[in-house]
């Protein structure tokens, strides 16, 4: 029983964040051997080669699932991934993995395929360590958003195919997303990237760095190519107001454990939301004390409005204040965010009954009802 009104509570359970698995199961067990109520079985996992799955015969929904088990094969390596697809070995691809450079391929190479080119409610952001000098320095924060030419990381990553954004996903495939005109008005936000770079520029001068004495630091990335291709941008652009990154890849294992102590200067992350909600995103990576709020931000009182946002049966009344949290959130640079990307699933023509989500990345996947025309 919720303790207050809640009306996003309908849309947390059913998103893809919300399994449901035995209780008396540890979680170590868990990891090693998953349980649950889904339409399909738990069979094998061989790490670095793929994972097993086999039809769930006790499934709730009758004639559910279609398939008889699904099996996906680890290959590190996207291009080679892309390429076995194109090959023919693959039904489908990894879901929302497919760039839109990789996209062109598949299309050239494999007219038959069918592609979705979505949203994916995730950013692309910046974490960065408020405790621990340079970056205590709020000015120093400032001038770091300010030096951010987002649209450049779409044009090269994504050649075009992405959005600019606050938390929420922007629209309109985000419902919640703070709407153009409001959004150019946050410091960093604005077309003008001259100007703006010129004003970090100023503020670098005010700290003492310049041309003739520049700020050496470290970029962290988990060294996968989501997070390694944009960091080397971001290093690329810091150079415009006298900071000279290093890229520190971190290897998956070691990503999360190194955010959880914050042992970082800046890392280049990727956040992806579990449902286009701002209770899911507020809360998860912005309120204080919370595990995925990776850099610490604490904000007593705009937490407050976390919980009376979640409170608003008015729709128009509650995505307004919405807006006015995620504009604070920009402007005291709590997670600097890059840009929302988007991104493709492609899958043989013989996959049937598969819809690719647009509110999140992590929904859908339960397969039930996909079958193969073969």
């Amino acid at each position: 029983m919720l303790k207050r009104p809640q009306p996003a509570i309908l849309a947390l359970i059913a998103s893809g964040y919300t399994p449901i698995y035995p209780c008396h199961v540890p979680p170590r067990e868990m990891r090693q051997h998953p349980v649950g109520t889904g339409p399909f079985k738990f069979v094998e996992f061989k790490p670095n080669e793929g994972i097993k799955l086999v039809r769930n015969p006790d499934y709730w929904k009758p004639g559910r699932p279609h398939l008889d088990g699904i099996e996906y094969t680890i290959i590190p390596n996207r291009s080679t991934a892309i390429l076995a697809f194109i090959a023919g070995k693959f039904d489908l691809t990894f879901p929302y993995e497919v760039t839109v450079p990789l996209l062109k391929e598949v299309k050239a190479r494999a007219p038959q395929a069918v592609c979705d080119l979505t949203s994916t409610n995730a950013s692309t952001n910046l974490l960065v360590n408020r405790d621990a000098p340079p970056f205590d320095n709020p000015e120093l924060r400032r001038a770091l958003a300010l030096a951010l030419d987002r649209k450049s990381f779409i044009d090269i990553l994504a050649e075009g195919h992405g959005d600019i954004g606050g938390a929420m996903a922007p629209p309109p495939a985000g419902v919640w997303g703070m709407p153009p005109d409001l959004l150019a008005t946050i410091p960093g936000y604005g077309p003008d990237v001259a100007k703006n770079r010129a004003e970090a520029r100023e503020i670098m001068q005010g700290l003492g760095y310049g041309p003739d004495k520049r700020l050496a630091i470290k970029v962290a990335a988990r060294n996968i190519p989501t997070y390694r291709d944009p960091a080397i941008i971001l290093i690329d652009q810091l150079k415009e107001i006298w900071i000279d990154g290093e890229l520190d890849a971190i290897e998956t294992a070691n990503w999360f454990p190194k955010l959880a102590r914050k042992d970082y200067q800046i890392g280049l992350n990727n956040t992806g939301s579990g449902v286009d909600d701002p209770d899911q995103q507020f809360f998860e990576n912005y309120a204080c004390g919370s595990e995925h709020n990776y850099t610490g931000y604490c904000n007593p009182e705009l937490e407050k409005l976390f919980v009376e946002q979640s409170t608003m049966a008015d729709r128009e009344k509650r995505r307004r204040l919405v807006w006015e949290i995620d504009k604070r959130l920009q402007e005291d640079g709590a997670r600097p965010i890059i840009y929302h990307p988007g991104a493709a699933t492609c899958m043989q023509p013989q996959v049937k009954g598969l819809t690719i989500m647009v509110n999140s990345q992590y929904n859908g996947w339960r397969m039930e009802g996909v079958w193969l025309d073969r």
